[in-house]
């Protein structure tokens, strides 16, 4: 597959264009025939990189070695060509290409006005020495893979990068081997599938090339569940962590190291400053950045709950002084408070209110002055009801709770006897102090549940 730009049919007695003058006979009549039969679109980088590149009158100039890549309104485009020449490394604007196939590349004109030895430049985006090979976030199927190929195409007549090969498919073509592979795999009634990705759902890990996709991918990144930043980040190098921190926002960011193992979360720790990781603890629930703290060695957790605003930082810091393992170490402080004074109508304007505050509303807790706890009631319960209806009259008496020094046997035993998502947590004084819910009881157990697993 190929990529060419407009060259009308020729015929026998209007001779040979002047782009293919001086060609060898073979490589004339195959650069001929593809120019004159059919205009391409696509064309793989591994098809054209060390192919001869031509002047109009078909002089060698050179050998393609990369290409120079700019952001572009929807794909990267190709600013310039470089090739080698016997002088050393040249430049070709994009604008000054004529003819761009596997098997010849041609400029407009004998002597191009934009032909200049090629000088590095900070910000460069060269396409094969800065993404062939290295690995990328794909961030629609959210994983860390690496290029094999790259896939160029015309876009409004310009050469932009349209995908990314990261299957075995592209490794063969490279090695010049598809087409043998492609024998092998039909002799055994196989196919070599194609696997590639969309430059829209690509986001670099390199430094110098993650420009080029923040437009499109910081976004995307932001769109990923918290489990699944945290599989890339421990796929990646350490000196790319950055790259992704830097896409994503700070509410992300912390649900996003609360999915991390303790270990790997502290080297991510490392790579940010202080202000930075106090300000993404104040974006975490409570109980969550609890968490985050205790796996960290106790000055430097102190250090950050002093630059932490003082009512976030004390509700974290009366998490860290239970045991980690204990209904009030993995409670969440914050939950749905409603006064018993109330309608159903009002407390579902509370609701509202609440919702974007607090992580989980599965009930609301009907507590006094001194929080002790008088009632509960579902969230389905309120929406059933009359809006005029008193709250005392539907909310249930009876209710189950734990105490702040329960251990997880218990918190599970309670949820799953009766049927809850959350239980209440209640102090040594019968106030209420936060909830547990299921999948704070379920975190505990799940990593020893995938230990005896490997076992």
């Amino acid at each position: 597959m190929t990529y060419v730009v407009h060259c009308r049919k020729s015929t026998r007695e209007e001779g040979t264009p002047s782009v293919f003058k001086g060609l060898p006979p073979k490589t004339l009549f195959r650069s001929r025939v593809f120019a004159m039969t059919t205009e391409f679109n696509e064309i793989y980088l591994s098809a054209v990189i060390g192919r001869t590149v031509i002047n109009s009158k078909g002089e060698d100039l050179g050998v393609l070695r990369d290409l120079i890549m700019v952001p572009g309104d929807v794909f990267p485009e190709v600013s310039h060509i470089i090739f080698r020449s016997r002088k050393g490394l040249k430049t070709l604007p994009w604008s000054e290409v004529a003819l761009f196939t596997h098997v010849v590349i041609s400029s407009t004109g004998m002597h191009p006005p934009g032909l200049m030895p090629y000088e590095p430049q900070e910000g460069h985006i060269l396409v094969k020495r800065d993404l062939l090979d290295k690995q990328i976030v794909d961030v629609d199927g959210a994983k860390v893979v690496r290029v094999n190929d790259i896939k160029l195409g015309n876009l409004n007549q310009k050469l932009c990068i349209f995908s990314v090969d990261i299957g075995f498919r592209g490794l063969l073509r490279r090695l010049g081997y598809e087409r043998f592979g492609e024998r092998i795999a039909h002799t055994l009634g196989k196919e070599i599938p194609q696997a590639e990705i969309s430059w829209e759902y690509v986001q670099p890990l390199e430094m110098n090339s993650s420009r080029l996709a923040l437009n499109i991918a910081r976004n995307q990144l932001n769109e990923l569940h918290p489990a699944d930043l945290a599989d890339i980040i421990e796929n990646i190098p350490i000196q790319n962590i950055r790259t992704v921190l830097d896409s994503i926002d700070a509410e992300t960011t912390g649900d996003t190291l609360y999915e991390l193992e303790s270990q790997m979360r502290n080297v991510v720790i490392s790579q940010m400053d202080d202000e930075e990781v106090s300000d993404i603890l104040e974006e975490m629930e409570p109980d969550e950045a609890a968490d985050v703290l205790s796996d960290l060695p106790e000055q430097k957790a102190q250090e950050l709950l002093e630059l932490m605003d003082q009512e976030d930082a004390e509700d974290i810091q009366e998490l860290l002084e239970h045991e980690e393992d204990s209904a009030g170490g993995l409670m969440n402080p914050e939950y749905f408070r409603l006064s018993s004074d109330i309608t159903v109508g009002r407390a579902l304007e509370l609701f509202k209110e609440s919702a974007r505050e607090i992580e989980t509303i599965f009930y609301g807790y009907v507590v006094d002055a001194d929080d002790r706890l008088e009632g509960v009631v579902s969230l389905k319960g309120l929406l059933l009801a009359v809006p005029e209806t008193h709250i005392t009259d539907i909310m249930e008496e009876n209710i189950k709770s734990v105490q702040i020094d329960s251990e997880p046997e218990e918190m599970l035993e309670t949820l799953a006897k009766y049927d809850l998502i959350a239980v209440p947590v209640l102090d040594g004084h019968n106030r209420m102090a936060g909830i547990v819910t299921v999948d704070d009881v379920l975190a505990h157990y799940l990593p020893l549940i995938l230990k005896n697993k490997r076992r």
